[in-house]
């Protein structure tokens, strides 16, 4: 418990001394200052020293113990105020309790009466402390639910509204002066993992935005996981003053922090556009790691990257996913990602929605794997991510539902024969000119015995079957592609668009620009 400290006025030189070095003060929690000689003395010090008790005489040279008395609890109320006097008359109690003296002894008290009658006063004053702070505590949480509830409404503020902020964060007033309000988004990351768990986090945000309110004059309140600053600058005064906060607050905790800020508005009832612009810059935090400070007005005019994955990047996604190999996926993983970081119009929505599609086409890519080695029981294929965090932690995110899907496939495969084997390498390479006894060789079998096997379970033999695999891709790639006749061609492994034309007609009875036209045929 801190000391507190008493300041003991009497113009009798004994009596001072006296009741300042008999009285055992430390060993009872009280640190005594200089003693004053006169109330004049006292009420100059006191602002200064800042007394919390006051031990005083009422008869003194000059003005008396109970104008001094009335003086000080006008200016400072919560200090303590004990009259040691050497009359004991009822009239002179009244009036003390009059002035606000909250106990009256003699100066023939002992010494233990006087640091009992002290101790009450502490008691008294840290009660009342513990009371405001309660109360003001209280008021808090009811403000920042007054302040979250403007915010989620997502609306612009009415003169009501507007009005009733101001009366509650006064310091968020904005002037005629061209005073601008701007809301910050902050991630707070603490140094040690292990106090990354959500209650720490939270205790972080308390005392982040607890010390910044008094530091920047701001509001703050926790808002999906990040921390909210609203912040009033004025007129000519740039955003210096919140970086150098930051800094501050991570050197004091331990902690590493991102902020985003959104466009500054001019006045209260725009705060909704100040939020929506602070929480669209935040959203670029992977996007723009190496940046500590994200300001809306650098990422507003980003237009995005395309967000559909290509025919190239699903086939290397497949071959990557057929080989089992993780390390050469998260390679593969870590390499796209840095790439889309470095294009300068890349937003969270267009990568999002790209690496959705990367997700969708190795789902789309199992199920056929599936299909073509005759694997029947049910293929799993269900997100267990949410999509939100994509944007978030994309690294993750990919790695892991992408490494589902390879072990669902190697799992496949395990169980399956080895002519399924064959089909499926036969599927994921259709582009190039396999040989039989290439295929036998993936999976280890001798090219004769391979054939007979193969023409067994299949009832086709090796040529045909891979001729009807490749114009099996045609059609679908002309059914859901707009790719030229020429790139499909190409893509199945057949450079002479001529034979290709032939060998379509003659097994669907149909010119691939017939059969586009009209697939139901």
């Amino acid at each position: 418990m801190a000391t507190l400290k008493v300041m003991i006025v009497d113009d009798e030189v004994i009596i001072r001394n006296g009741l300042s070095t008999v009285i055992n003060w430390a060993d009872n929690g009280f640190t005594v200052l200089t003693p004053a000689a006169s109330a004049e003395e006292a009420l100059q010090r006191i602002p200064v020293e800042m007394p919390e008790i006051i031990f005083t005489d009422i008869r003194m040279t000059g003005l008396s113990g109970l104008e001094m008395a009335h003086q000080v609890k006008q200016q400072h109320p919560e200090i303590e105020i004990i009259v040691i006097s050497g009359y004991d008359e009822f009239a002179y109690a009244q009036q003390a309790m009059r002035e606000g003296v909250s106990d009256y002894l003699l100066k023939t008290s002992r010494p233990g009466e006087i640091i009992e009658a002290a101790v009450q006063a502490r008691e008294r004053l840290l009660q009342r402390r513990l009371t405001q702070a309660k109360g003001k505590a209280q008021e808090m949480v009811v403000n920042r639910g007054f302040l979250r509830r403007l915010l989620a409404s997502g609306t612009p503020l009415d003169e009501h509204a507007e009005a009733e902020l101001c009366e509650r964060y006064p310091e968020l007033c904005v002037e005629s002066n061209g005073s601008v309000l701007q809301i910050w988004m902050l991630s707070v990351y603490p140094q040690h993992p292990e106090e990354a768990e959500q209650s720490n986090v939270s205790e972080l945000h308390r005392l982040i935005g607890t010390e910044l309110a008094e530091v920047l004059q701001c509001a703050w309140l926790e808002w999906n996981g990040s921390l909210l600053l609203l912040v009033r600058a004025e007129p000519n005064h740039g955003w210096g003053r919140v970086d150098s906060a930051l800094h501050k607050m991570e050197s004091t905790h331990a902690c590493r922090i991102t902020a985003a800020s959104g466009r500054r508005v001019a006045s209260a009832r725009e705060l909704h556009i100040a939020l929506a612009t602070a929480v669209e810059a935040s959203s670029y935090e992977w996007l723009l790691q190496s940046e500590r400070h994200i300001r809306y007005e650098d990422i507003e005019g980003r237009t995005g990257i395309r967000t559909v994955c290509s025919m190239e990047e699903e086939t290397k996604l497949s071959s990557l996913l057929r080989s089992g190999e993780s390390a050469d996926l998260q390679a593969w993983v870590a390499d796209l990602l840095r790439r889309i970081q470095s294009q300068g119009q890349a937003t969270p929505g267009s990568v999002q929605a790209y690496l959705h599609s990367l997700i969708v086409s190795a789902q789309r890519w199992l199920i056929r794997a599936a299909t073509s080695i005759g694997y029947t029981s049910p293929v799993k294929v269900e997100e267990t991510y949410d999509i939100r965090e994509l944007t978030k932690n994309p690294e993750k995110v990919l790695v892991d539902s992408l490494g589902l899907i390879m072990k669902e496939y190697r799992d496949m495969v395990s169980t399956t024969s080895p002519v399924q084997r064959a089909i499926s390498f036969i599927h994921e390479h259709l582009g190039q000119s396999l040989s039989l006894q290439q295929v036998a060789k993936h999976v280890h079998m001798n090219p004769n015995y391979f054939s007979e096997m193969f023409k067994k379970e299949t009832g086709q033999n090796y040529i045909e079957f891979v001729t009807q695999a490749k114009l099996r891709k045609a059609m679908h790639l002309l059914r859901e592609t707009p790719a030229k006749i020429s790139e499909i061609a190409n893509e199945i492994g057949y450079e002479d668009i001529k034979y290709f034309n032939r060998l379509f007609k003659k097994w669907t009875g149909l010119t691939p620009s017939e059969y586009r036209a009209n697939p139901e045929s």
